[in-house]
């Protein structure tokens, strides 16, 4: 019997799906929570979680507080974090309370060398940022940019910096300075190059209106305050026109910068309220050179230009780290036209053709013409000589002075606290020397002035502008003097004056038609003046003076050749400008027409006039005064130069 045969049981599946236990399950359903966690944080992700923490790590750093608006981050190898309507806190004594604000900030930053701690920014970009930089209240203390620790690690690293529609300020109100300028950044030369910063604005800088325009080649790195950046800044106050080139060291302290500065004006007298360096009056000015600072020493080097119809050049350097600026100087004039001096003394320089000077000066020297008065009035500022000290030496290879035979100068000029001195004040003048010191003492209300000069060598004949005058006259002149006064002006000092002035000529010659005209003599000075001059023998010629209280009274005066014996009296009143003197001509010759009367020298310093003393006239006495009476004082044969010869010939007594 055939059985059929059991089917066959069917083999298992090698995939099978099995129902996941309890753990599985939580797995599962952790999984997908977290992508869709995921989903809705990508959906409703905001930047502004990070504000809190931003904000609270920047003020923990800095003790200022942050405020971001909006905050938003693009990322990628290099990322781009976006602030809106950000506001930083200023110092908590400054009135403003935010020390910059800004629309936008836009930095760039690259990822990777942050993990290595490198901070480095491709790109800044501001939207119109508006920053104050404010000094302290306090001399000393730092500004309101001061809120950084010294803290270790890599510096800041900015490559590009675009600001549009920017302003800073820079308050000072102690040194009265307010500086509102706009900034925006301008085309750059390449397509990945830093772009310029451009800046112009306007404002007070110690009290002085003032416009400035200028900008930067690049501003990199302007966090690490040992790289210097590019700039070029144009400025003007009233008339003072500068304009700097160069690198500039941590913008925001302007401590350390190397430029190329050409600075120029009507009178240098207008920098000290701009910089403090007290300078006298001058006419306008035109210099360059290179100005350097590294921290209180500013220097300025090499520079050169024009001061008037003056040439100048030189080098300085002003130190400001002590109770006062010290200037130091080294100067140099090839050429010197002494009328630009005239500031020193409180004068005006000429304002003739030819002449440079500014409007108020021309105002100045037209109001002193119309004066009675020649001598300078204008009174020394008091505080300007308190207000710096000064090592400062001159040197003048040549002067142009038509009305004085000055050939050269030295002056060394020293200041401190209020005193001042020249020490020397040499000029060369006829082929001889004036020798001086100064010393004026500004301590007080009143000032106080020493002068001792003496002359040496100057010859007669190189003191006459004309050359047919200059050709009838030689001999050597020396003197001494010595005068002290009180006052702030040239004019109350010498009004006030004591002390003693002598000078005296040895041996020489004088061409007999100036001494005819001196003397009057009609038939000789037409003869001489027709027929050809001769020279006379000058035997001796002084002038002794004392001095007390702006007065001069003369000792002795005497002018003695082999023709005429000249002898005077009488006295200058340097308080009142006065003049009264009376020359005494005695002949030692016979002319038909002899009009020797004695002639009087009067009238002020302005408008001196010289006459006869007709009372005198016809009356001829005979010589019976010597100059063996009325000798030079011992003091002054000293400083006598006997010329080519040994004897002075002053006087039987007094001959060698």
């Amino acid at each position: 019997m055939n059985i059929p045969p059991a089917p066959a049981t069917p083999r298992a599946s090698r995939w099978r799906f099995r129902r996941p236990g309890k753990r599985g399950q939580r797995w599962l359903a952790a999984a997908g929570l977290l992508l869709a966690a995921i989903v809705v944080l990508l959906l409703l992700w905001d930047w502004n979680w990070f504000k809190g923490p931003l904000e609270r790590a920047v003020q923990a750093r800095t003790g200022r507080a942050l405020h971001i608006g909006h905050l938003d981050v693009d990322l990628g190898s290099t990322s781009t974090l976006r602030a809106d309507r950000v506001t930083f806190a200023n110092a908590s004594w400054a009135q403003r309370p935010d020390m910059a604000r800004a629309d936008r900030v836009e930095v760039d930053l690259r990822l990777w060398p942050l993990l290595r701690g490198s901070v480095r920014l491709p790109e800044v970009r501001l939207t119109r940022p508006d920053v104050l930089l404010q000094t302290a209240p306090r001399r000393g203390e730092p500004g309101n940019w001061s809120f950084l620790g010294g803290g270790g690690g890599q510096p800041l690293q900015l490559k590009r910096l675009r600001v549009a529609d920017g302003r800073l300020q820079f308050l000072d109100e102690a040194g009265r300075t307010d500086i509102q300028l706009d900034v925006h950044s301008g085309a750059p030369k390449q397509a990945n190059a830093a772009p310029p910063l451009l800046l112009e604005g306007k404002g007070r800088w110690r009290g002085a209106s003032f416009t400035v325009r200028g900008g930067t080649e690049s501003p990199l790195e302007l966090a690490d305050s040992d790289h210097p950046f590019r700039l070029h800044l144009d400025g003007r106050a009233g008339a003072t026109h500068a304009i700097a080139s160069g690198t500039l060291t941590n913008p925001f302290q302007l401590q350390v910068f190397d430029l190329q500065f050409r600075l120029s004006g009507n009178d240098l007298d207008d920098l000290y309220p701009l910089i403090g360096i007290a300078m006298p009056s001058s006419p306008p000015y035109r210099l360059e050179g290179r100005l350097r600072r590294d921290h209180d020493v500013w220097r300025y080097e090499k520079f050169s230009g024009q001061v008037g119809d003056s040439d100048l050049a030189g080098d300085a350097r002003i130190d400001v780290a002590g109770e006062r600026p010290r200037l130091t100087a080294d100067l140099v004039s090839r050429r010197l036209d002494f009328d630009d001096l005239a500031g020193f003394v409180g004068a005006p320089p000429k304002t003739g053709a030819g002449e440079t000077a500014n409007p108020e000066q021309k105002a100045k020297a037209a109001a002193l013409a119309a004066k009675p008065t020649v001598l300078p009035d204008t009174p020394y500022n008091l505080g300007k000589l308190r207000a710096m000290d000064a090592d400062v030496r001159w040197k003048a290879h040549r002067i142009n002075s038509p009305s004085l035979p000055l050939e050269n100068m030295d002056a060394h000029l020293l200041l401190d606290a209020g005193l001042l001195r020249l020490e020397p004040l040499n000029f060369g003048v006829a082929g001889g020397t004036i020798r001086s010191t100064l010393r004026m003492d500004a301590r007080q209300p009143r000032i106080t002035t020493a002068l001792d000069a003496s002359v040496r060598g100057v010859q007669l004949g190189q003191l006459f502008p004309d050359a047919r005058l200059a050709q009838q006259a030689s001999g050597g002149i020396g003197g001494q003097l010595r005068l002290s006064g009180n006052g702030n002006s040239v004019a109350a000092m010498l009004g006030s004056s004591d002390g003693s002035v002598a000078i005296g000529m040895g041996r020489g010659h004088i061409g007999n038609l100036l001494m005819e005209l001196a003397g009057l003599d009609v038939a000789e000075s037409v003869k001489f003046l027709f027929t050809g001059d001769r020279q006379i023998p000058l035997r001796c010629a002084f002038a002794d003076f004392d001095v007390k209280d702006g007065q001069m009274q003369a000792n002795a005066l005497a002018f003695d050749t082999t023709d005429t014996l000249v002898i005077g009296e009488g006295s200058i009143d340097l308080t009142h400008e006065r003049l009264d003197l009376l020359l005494r001509p005695r002949p030692k010759d016979v002319s038909i027409l002899v009009l020797r009367s004695p002639l009087h020298i009067a009238g002020s310093f302005k408008d001196p006039s010289f006459r006869p003393d007709f009372k005198a006239l016809g009356l001829r006495g005979a010589v019976a005064l010597t100059l063996g009476s009325i000798a030079p004082p011992a003091a002054l044969l000293a400083l006598i130069e006997t010329g080519p010869g040994k004897d002075a010939d002053c006087g039987g007594r007094y001959a060698r």
